[in-house]
C-alpha cells in the first residue's frame, strides 16, 4: 500500500518565514509528525509542520513543484537517505530499478 506524502515546513526563529524543507510518507497525520521531528532533527526548529501533498493546490500547476508529473510516476519508490540539504533537511534517493 502506498502512504501518502506529507511535506515538511520549518522555520529556526518566529521572525522568519516558514519554509518547505522536504517530505515524508506516513500513513496518517500524526505519524507524518513524529517522521518529521526524527527526519529533520538537525536542526533547532522554532516551529515545524506537515501538510498532507494532496492538499496542496498550486496557482500554476505548469511551474508546481507539489504536482506530479509524468517523470514522478515512480514517486512511491523515492526514499530518504540519511544527510542534510540546504536548510537541514534530508537528501532524496531514488530506489534502484528491480
Amino acid at each position: 500500500m502506498k502512504e501518502p506524502v506529507y511535506e515538511v515546513f520549518a522555520r529556526k526563529s518566529r521572525e522568519e518565514p516558514l519554509r518547505h524543507i522536504g517530505f515524508i510518507n506516513a500513513s496518517d497525520g500524526e505519524l507524518a509528525r513524529v517522521y518529521a521531528v526524527k527526519t529533520y532533527d538537525e536542526q533547532n526548529w522554532a516551529e515545524m509542520c506537515v501538510v498532507p501533498r494532496a492538499a496542496i493546490i498550486p496557482i500554476d500547476r505548469e511551474e508546481s513543484q507539489f504536482v506530479p508529473t509524468a517523470h514522478d510516476e515512480h514517486e512511491d519508490e523515492i526514499v530518504h537517505s540519511q544527510g542534510t540539504g540546504s536548510y537541514g533537511g534530508g537528501d532524496v534517493a531514488v530506489k534502484e530499478a528491480r
